[in-house]
């Protein structure tokens, strides 16, 4: 995926394929007819976005039917992710794991610590232990053998954009 997504999804064309194309299955000819384009303009975007394997073409007959495919962002991503290798002892937690890393910024309140900012941006975070997120706080977590930690940062994610008018 990667750069894939990001060149598919940098025209305003196969964004609004994608769109189309999140409302159901739909043949070519269909969205070349609902975007006004011609349909080998629209099949060579659609060749672009089956690269990036943001859609799937299912062929009947004839007929190429095209169905929209579930974007994963956080792969996408991957290759900008930071990436660090650190060493601890058998009774230590994560957070002494964490300190290590230059950009991770720790604050206690009360008994409790937390991972308030990386690399200076502030948000709420989440851990991961090898792809799962683990019952107990990051800073009970002590690992017994070597692990994949992630850190993630929440971010609120807007499904719609509505703009409300006063008359």
């Amino acid at each position: 995926m990667g750069n894939d997504v990001f060149r598919a999804l940098g025209s305003q064309t196969r964004v609004s394929i994608l769109k189309l194309l999140a409302g159901g299955e739909l043949h070519v000819s269909e969205v070349a007819r609902r975007l006004d384009l011609s349909v080998p303009v629209v099949a060579r975007h659609v060749k672009v976005l089956e690269e990036a394997g943001l859609v799937r073409k299912r062929v009947v007959g004839n007929l190429y039917l095209l169905s929209s495919v579930g974007i994963n962002i956080e792969e996408a991503l991957a290759p900008l992710r930071d990436k660090a290798v650190v060493t601890i002892k058998k009774k230590e937690s994560l957070f002494d794991a964490l300190r290590q890393v230059p950009g991770v910024e720790i604050t206690s309140v009360g008994d409790s610590q937390y991972i308030t900012s990386i690399n200076g941006e502030r948000g709420y975070f989440i851990y991961e232990v090898d792809g799962k997120a683990p019952s107990v706080p990051i800073d009970q977590y002590h690992p017994a053998k070597t692990i994949r930690l992630q850190v993630k940062k929440l971010v609120p994610v807007s499904k719609k954009m509505i703009h409300v008018r006063i008359k």
